[in-house]
């Protein structure tokens, strides 16, 4: 499988509301994240892997950076008061629906320091609800009998 990848940043705001309540965040010692309850600023750090068919640009990539750009600096996408694995599933919907049948995978961070890396395969490789039905009832067949 061949895949390109292109890099860009975006300055956002956003936070975490069940941190200033929630007794797993707000445990008033060394690991209080209550902070993140309140609007903090970051520069997000996106690394987007696209699969491609060929070798001669199959997708440009500036055109794919600067469309992938275009996306926050129009506001089809927002960072909000999401979380990197939100910003990253959010962002492969709309990869996926201008180029479908491709491997995705995109990596969000927080200043470059804390983020997710989440992997979306092409479609025909992930199975169908029938598929995975089917091997379950298969699966708790053979347990029974």
């Amino acid at each position: 499988m061949k895949l390109i990848w292109v890099t860009f940043r975006k300055e956002g705001i956003h936070k975490y509301p069940a941190a200033l309540d929630d007794p797993k965040l707000k445990t008033g010692d060394e690991y209080d994240v209550s902070f993140l309850g309140y609007p903090h600023r970051h520069i997000f750090h996106f690394k987007v892997w696209i699969e491609v068919f060929h070798d001669d640009r199959d997708i440009e990539f500036i055109q794919f950076k600067r469309w992938l750009e275009k996306l926050y600096s129009e506001k089809t996408l927002a960072l909000d008061y999401k979380s990197c694995e939100m910003i990253a599933d959010e962002l492969a919907e709309q990869i996926k629906s201008k180029h479908p049948g491709r491997h995705v995978k995109i990596e969000v961070s927080e200043d470059g320091e804390n983020g997710c890396e989440i992997d979306y395969p092409k479609e025909e490789d992930q199975p169908s609800d029938k598929s995975f039905l089917k091997k379950i009832d298969e699966q708790v067949r053979s347990i029974i009998n």
